[in-house]
């Protein structure tokens, strides 16, 4: 399996397939947004199998003090398999410098064993326990 750092030059077919592929259909529903999203990202990792696209992670940072990894998807059929790790790792590595890394994800058990996995905390886990994150999200148009 061959991971390809991109500048975001994907084509918006095969976004839109990944993304449905894994139930992120908010995204889906505007194409040319979600093209418009993952092109306008700091960074972005692909996996591909192939010619096809299997995973994909990105973010956004100011390269400084703050960066959100915005994105880390892996085809289903792919998932399990050490590329989800190996998306993050190589979507980072540019900003291991960087003081805070951000992500917002489902609270779904095995995805907090897999960013823990990752050196990742909640917010409750850090000092004393009173950093906390909030969030405004619009609801799909």
């Amino acid at each position: 399996m061959e991971i390809a750092v991109s500048d975001g030059d994907v084509d918006v077919a095969e976004l839109t397939a990944l993304y449905d592929a894994v139930g992120w259909t908010a995204y889906t529903r505007d194409p040319a947004g979600l093209l418009a999203a993952v092109t306008g990202s700091s960074r972005v990792v692909l996996a591909r199998r192939g010619a096809a696209l299997v995973g994909l992670a990105r973010v956004i940072t100011d390269g400084a003090s703050i960066c959100y990894l915005q994105d880390l998807l892996v085809h289903p059929d792919d998932q399990r398999t050490g590329i989800g790790g190996r998306l993050v790792r190589a979507v980072l590595e540019p900003y291991a410098h960087v003081r805070q890394t951000v992500l917002l994800t489902d609270d779904d058990p095995a995805v907090g064993m897999f960013y823990r996995a990752l050196g990742f905390a909640e917010t409750r886990e850090h000092g004393d326990g009173t950093l906390r994150a909030f969030v405004r999200v619009l609801p799909p148009s």
